[in-house]
């Protein structure tokens, strides 16, 4: 497990305000603008009306209470009632605008973020761990939607009423006003201190809550070894001990809450006592009126209120800027692999491919291909053979353009592959690895892969095909069984078989199994041997294995040490020159002849 400290990048908090990332965030909002119009004027209402209300009560006391007109105060307090209504009615109007604003530009973030990921190559991926890439789409944009629903407008709405507040207490009577800001550094001080506080506790938070979804993911991913090695006490005291950690984070940031937000009550009341006795001075001078100092408290008590709010929106707007931060930097990553400006349609494939002089390398220039050449010509069968490590599989990344090559040229049908558009070179070819991956779905679902034009009557000849119409004809759901997570109801074997499926059914020119029999048993592996003799006729295909007896039949076997072409011909001509293949063979043949000797008495 990795320590705390590989998360600090991850986790750091940014500054509470970068105009330049809050002018590509306050983007997003312009397809909303008029929604983003109604949300101010609710707000405008709102504050105004709560306002108002005090206003009314300052009016009430001394037009009607003290003079004692009840007809008057009957009607005052109707009118206070109707107000109120107003403040409901655009309090609840602006919740729910700003919220179908964070909701819908949290939606659009995370279109845009899952659209760009597809388009990144996979060497992005192979740097990048996949915990990173989801904590984008989810925890980063979540932090979005919270400045969005509950940040902006409302610090905005702090504001004016902040400002609405001054400007009224000044109205009734400046020197209670300054009276009332005595306090006022001391709350400064203090929220200072509490902002400095909660920001520790939160980036604390945060990462452990990184340690604690890492543990997690690892072990559940891994519950079969920790089971097997029978290591459940030892990872659940490693867990208890990271979920403390998180547990006293939270009591931390609790504690702060706790004790900031009495401290700016106290504030706040010490006002009011100021405020009642220097008012009720004024009084007895004829300066100031009942009604008035009742006004005046109330202004007060809703001054510290919006204070209070801007604090905890200012730990808001702060994660928000990390977190634009870092999914802006995910978005201004520029795809490595893309598909030409005006690229050539290639409606029909021959199935031609030539490797002219190809060099590739996936750092720098420690090349895993050296000078590579050959051709495949329509309809061959070439099987690709060497040590791990020789290159095998980086051929394949070169022909998906999973990757560019930095010397030489691949040319399929004569065209270059970086001159053909992306969709239309990987429609062309059908590719089965040794790990297959099962998408959560149906037996159809994942042979189809949501391509509506590919009918239940052709999966199940596709399935038909390779064989595993034995497994299917014997389940009561057929195609519509169900595939947990993984495929992990399946066995090796009809996994792999799915895949072949799954690369039949699109029906490719050309047709590249990598190491696709490896990890299959004997009986599977004559089910799909027998398959494949109907399915490669007429249809250029590619085999990487490392089991030779699998391909023998090729019409043509490249052989690849280090990276580099050693040897090429067919499975008779190789054999007879007595090189590397040769060798290769050898031992496979003695592998095997000693397994089948070793297993010959448990069979007597």
């Amino acid at each position: 497990m990795s320590g705390a400290e590989s998360y600090h990048e991850e986790e750091a908090l940014g500054k509470a305000y970068d105009s330049r990332l809050m002018k590509r965030l306050l983007a997003y909002l312009r397809p909303y603008r008029w929604w983003v119009i109604l949300a101010v004027v609710c707000l405008v209402t709102a504050t105004a009306s709560q306002l108002y209300l005090t206003v009314m009560l300052q009016q009430g006391i001394d037009n009607y209470i003290i003079p004692g007109d009840r007809d008057g105060l009957a009607g005052h307090a109707l009118l206070f009632l109707g107000v109120m209504a107003v403040l409901f009615i655009f309090r609840y109007a602006e919740t729910m605008v700003t919220m179908f604003l964070g909701q819908s530009v949290q939606h659009d973030i995370r279109r845009q973020i899952f659209n760009h990921l597809q388009k990144l190559h996979l060497g992005y991926f192979d740097k990048n761990p996949v915990g990173r890439l989801l904590t984008r789409v989810t925890s980063d944009v979540n932090v979005l939607n919270e400045m969005f629903s509950s940040g902006v407008v409302t610090i905005i709405g702090d504001i004016l009423l902040l400002l609405l507040i001054v400007g009224l207490m000044l109205f009734y009577n400046a020197e209670l006003a300054l009276w009332s800001f005595v306090a006022l550094p001391v709350l400064f001080l203090g929220t200072m201190y509490f902002r400095s506080k909660v920001r520790d506790v939160y980036r604390n938070v945060r990462l452990k809550l990184a340690r604690l979804n890492a543990f997690m993911q690892e072990h559940i991913t891994g519950m079969r070894i920790v089971q097997l090695f029978t290591r459940e006490k030892r990872t659940f005291s490693s867990f208890d001990g990271i979920n403390a950690d998180l547990r006293n984070q939270h009591f931390k940031s609790i504690y702060y809450y706790a004790t900031f937000f009495p401290f700016v009550e106290i504030i706040g009341s010490l006002a009011v006592v100021l405020i009642m006795y220097k008012g009720g001075v004024r009084i007895q001078e004829d300066v100031l009126t009942w009604g008035e100092l009742a006004a005046f408290i109330r202004l007060v008590q809703q001054f510290y209120r919006p204070i209070m709010d801007l604090t905890d929106k200012y730990n808001i707007l702060q994660n928000s800027m990390a977190s634009s931060e870092r999914i802006f930097a995910l978005l201004d990553t520029e795809p490595q692999i893309t598909s030409p400006v005006k690229a050539p349609v290639l409606e029909r494939v021959d199935g031609r491919i030539a490797f002219e002089n190809v060099w590739f390398a996936y750092k720098d220039d420690d090349y895993v291909l050296r000078d590579i050449s050959f051709t495949v010509e329509p309809g061959e069968t070439v099987a690709v053979v060497g040590a791990t490590g020789a290159g095998k599989t980086s051929l394949i990344s070169l022909l998906y353009r999973f990757y560019d090559y930095q010397k030489g040229t691949i040319r399929l049908d004569g065209h270059p592959l970086p001159e053909i558009d992306l969709t239309n070179l990987r429609s062309h070819l059908g590719l089965v690895l040794q790990d297959v991956f099962l998408f959560t779905g149906t037996i159809a679902d994942n042979v189809r892969l949501r391509e509506q034009s590919i009918s239940d009557d052709a999966v199940r000849e596709a399935l038909g095909r390779v064989g595993y119409d034995r497994f299917l004809n014997g389940n009561g759901d057929g195609l519509a069984t169900e595939i947990r997570e993984r495929g992990t109801t399946l066995s090796t074997g009809q996994k792999q078989l799915l895949s072949f499926a799954r690369a039949l059914a699109f029906d490719p020119a050309v047709l590249i199994l990598d190491e696709a029999t490896s990890s299959v048993d004997t009986e599977t592996e004559k089910l799909i041997q027998t398959a494949l003799q109907t399915l490669l006729a007429g249809r250029t295909s590619i085999i990487i294995a490392h089991r030779l007896s699998t391909i023998e039949q090729a019409d043509k076997i490249i052989v690849l040490h280090r990276g580099q072409l050693r040897e090429i011909g067919r499975h008779e001509e190789l054999l007879a020159h007595g090189g590397l293949y040769h060798k290769l063979y050898q031992l496979q043949y003695k592998k095997a002849v000693s397994e089948a000797a070793l297993s010959a008495p448990a069979n007597r």
